[in-house]
């Protein structure tokens, strides 16, 4: 049966492919901590359960120690011809273009539907994610078939994205574990100890206020409202907005967690979010993305604060 080794194989094999990309077709000083950043990557996804959770942690520190140097992941430009090359091929196939980019979805959603249906061949608990894995694979396959580039040339673009990216592109599975680090080492407890030092009262509308903007402000130390969702709910939620108050749990749960949003949308933690588009467009302030975003996050954790106080409980 398919399980997420699966995935974990290919992703390992692409970092290892722009590891060795780099080292072959960059002639600047810096390639040399880029291929060890990007091969440390690829180490913890192939090696991942050979090397047990001290060698992943020692790996990941190491991963942290290389990309913050300031050694790694300097932008190149490609050469003019290239891009000119690119331009006649996007004029020339227009938005066909677009057709391996649609066979992803297109591909996780039918594999999710079939592999449910038909058991035994994908772990249904993962079908979505190894049939996303599988499209990409698949669109790889057609863009290779249609265009007829060299061999190298799927890694090479994604050397190019991924420098794009720098630092960022690591931080959703860097966040991941630390979501999972603080829940282990009962940092909910901790946090709700530490409230409830805060004068209250027993005011129904200051708990409800601390909840949601420690929510806001707990994702935008973490970069993940889905990691820091579990401490706060935890610390507050449940003791005071649930069970001392009678707050709704689904309301208390779901306004809670958009307020975590509004975190999201004020923090360069969430990097995937914030600071990848920003490098992408080449955007001259990183942070641009989120002052526009900044705003709008403040408006919308006031507004949560007031539905969660006038709609959580009962009159």
């Amino acid at each position: 049966m398919i399980g997420l080794g699966l995935v974990y194989a290919l992703a390992g094999a692409m970092f290892l492919g722009f590891a060795v990309v780099t080292l072959l077709s960059r002639r600047d000083a810096r390639r040399w901590a880029t291929a060890l950043l990007w091969g440390l990557v690829s180490v913890s996804f192939l090696l991942g359960d050979v090397i047990g959770d001290t060698g992943n942690g020692i790996v990941a520190i190491a991963i942290v120690v290389v990309a913050a140097s300031g050694r790694t992941l300097a932008k190149h430009q490609a050469a003019d011809e290239s891009v000119a090359a690119r331009t006649v091929m996007a004029m020339r196939f227009g938005n066909r273009l677009f057709l391996p980019a649609l066979l992803i979805p297109l591909a996780a959603l039918g594999g999710t539907l079939l592999f449910k249906a038909v058991p035994g061949i994908v772990q249904a608990s993962n079908a979505t994610l190894i049939s996303l894995a599988l499209g990409a694979v698949l669109a790889a396959l057609l863009c290779m078939i249609w265009f007829r580039p060299g061999p190298a040339a799927p890694l090479k673009a994604g050397v190019r994205l991924m420098d794009g990216m720098g630092w960022a592109a690591l931080m959703p599975q860097m966040l991941a574990s630390l979501g999972v680090v603080y829940a282990a080492s009962g940092m909910g407890e901790a946090v709700g100890h530490i409230l409830g030092y805060v004068p209250t009262g027993g005011n129904l509308f200051a708990q409800v206020a601390i909840y949601c903007v420690g929510m806001a402000l707990l994702t935008a130390l973490m970069g993940n409202a889905l990691a820091a969702f579990p401490v706060m709910f935890a610390a507050i939620g449940v003791p005071l907005l649930i069970s001392a108050q009678g707050g709704n749990p689904a309301a208390v749960a779901a306004i809670g967690m958009l307020a975590g949003f509004c975190g999201t949308l004020m923090t360069p933690m969430a990097a995937n979010f914030n600071l990848v588009p920003a490098a992408l467009l080449n955007l001259r302030d990183p942070y641009g993305v989120i002052w526009a975003q900044m705003p709008t996050a403040v408006v919308m954790l006031g507004a949560n604060i007031l539905l969660l106080y006038f709609l959580g409980f009962p009159s």
